[in-house]
């Protein structure tokens, strides 16, 4: 198979130490040649590898991805290679007896003749940004199943503080208690003289906290009966 590639890395990546398998051209034959090499996951250690890297002239990188372990090593390379993150998956190797020597060297043969897909790795930015993103949903869930927590333990204990409020964490109070403290709003220009409210149309004059209200004098019997006739005047009207 004809080799595409003719100077590239791939690189078993391990928790820490990665092996690193290199394909150059040989100096007298000119036939690929294998170099192996192990370097720790610090970051000295990954700056040494890219110094190594670039003094072999290396230009295609490939690497597989390995839970969280490959993000240092793919951070450092992408700038000065072309760096592809292939699935694992995707990765098959012969079956026997399996090593990080044997992967690495695998996956720098499968670079080197082109049959590796490289898994979709965002810029910088969008990085940050869904890191960002991520770690905001988890404080959101955090958060969450600490108020579902406080929740039980008060249902559990007999307090039945959520059935009038609506937050307890945060305070907010239920609507019956917010509408008792509700007063009804006067009207702009309600109860002054000279913009027509009711003291323009009531004659009687306004009673003040001070000022008893006067009551109308009461009538005796009497008069409450009118005039009577006398019962002589009677006589004479009917004879």
């Amino acid at each position: 198979m004809e080799q595409l590639i003719q100077r590239c890395a791939g690189i078993d990546v391990g928790q820490a130490e990665s092996v690193v398998c290199v394909r150059v051209p040989d100096a007298v034959t000119g036939a690929p040649a294998e170099l192996i090499a192990t370097y720790g996951t610090t970051t000295p250690d990954l700056l040494e590898l890219v110094d190594w890297l670039r003094g072999l002239g290396v230009t295609d990188v490939a690497m597989e991805s390995t839970g969280v372990f490959w993000k240092p090593i793919y951070y450092l390379l992408e700038d000065d290679f072309t760096v592809l993150l292939v699935n694992a998956a995707d990765i098959k190797h012969v079956p026997g007896r399996k090593t990080d020597t044997i992967d690495s060297a695998w996956i720098a043969q499968l670079l080197a003749h082109g049959l590796l897909t490289a898994s979709f790795v965002p810029p910088p930015p969008v990085r940050e940004l869904r890191d960002l993103t991520r770690y905001r949903k988890a404080l959101i869930n955090e958060k969450t199943a600490q108020v579902n927590r406080i929740y039980k333990v008060l249902q559990d204990s007999g307090i039945k503080l959520t059935t009038y409020a609506t937050d307890v964490i945060g305070g907010v109070r239920s609507g019956h208690d917010a509408g008792t403290d509700r007063r009804p709003e006067r009207q702009h220009g309600a109860g002054r003289v000279g913009q027509g409210s009711d003291a323009d149309q009531d004659p009687r004059p306004a009673q003040g906290p001070d000022r008893p209200i006067p009551r109308a004098p009461r009538l005796s019997a009497e008069a409450d009966a009118g005039p009577r006739r006398s019962s002589g005047s009677r006589d004479r009207r009917l004879g």
